[in-house]
C-alpha cells in the first residue's frame, strides 16, 4: 500500500530545533543591516541632498531636524526630531560598523578559514563585539567634538 511506507529520506529540522548561536546572529544582523544602509541611508542621502539642491533654508531646515536646532525657539517638535535624527544617525553607524566586520569575516571565511567551531563562534563574537565598540568610540569622539 503506498500509505504504508517509511521514507528514508531525512527530514528538515524545525526552527525550534536549531540552537541559536553567534554565527546565526551575525549572519541575520549581516543582511539587516545591509538592508537598513540600503534603504535607510539612501533615504538620509537623498533627503541631503535635496536639501542642499533646494538652498540654504532647506539645509538649515534639514540640519535643524538632524542634528540640532540653532534657532532660539526650539519648540517639543524640533526636541523629538532632534533625538529621532540622531537615533536613526547612530543606527546608520551602527549598521555601517556591523556590516563591515561582518563582511571581513566572510572575507576570511572564503579563503577556507575559520570553519572550526570553536574559531567560528569566537570571530562570530567579536563582529557583534566590535559593531558595538566602533559605534560608540565614533559617537564618543563626534559628542566630544561637539561639546
Amino acid at each position: 500500500m503506498a500509505g504504508n511506507e517509511t521514507n528514508a529520506r531525512p527530514r528538515a529540522p524545525h526552527l525550534q530545533v536549531y540552537k541559536w548561536g553567534p554565527a546565526m546572529a551575525v549572519s541575520i544582523l549581516h543582511r539587516a543591516s545591509g538592508d537598513g544602509l540600503a534603504i535607510v541611508g539612501a533615504l538620509m542621502f537623498l533627503w541631503w541632498l535635496g536639501a542642499i539642491a533646494a538652498g540654504p533654508d532647506a539645509y538649515a531646515a534639514f540640519v535643524a531636524c538632524v542634528w540640532h536646532d540653532p534657532s532660539l525657539e526650539i519648540t517639543l517638535f524640533h526636541q523629538i526630531t532632534n533625538i529621532l535624527g540622531k537615533v536613526v544617525l547612530v543606527g546608520l553607524t551602527w549598521a555601517f560598523f556591523q556590516h563591515l566586520f561582518s563582511g571581513l569575516r566572510h572575507l576570511v571565511l572564503d579563503t577556507g578559514a575559520g570553519y572550526e567551531l570553536k574559531t567560528n563562534k569566537m570571530w562570530s563574537a567579536l563582529v557583534i563585539a566590535a559593531g558595538v565598540l566602533a559605534t560608540a568610540a565614533t559617537w564618543l569622539y563626534i559628542m566630544a567634538g561637539a561639546l
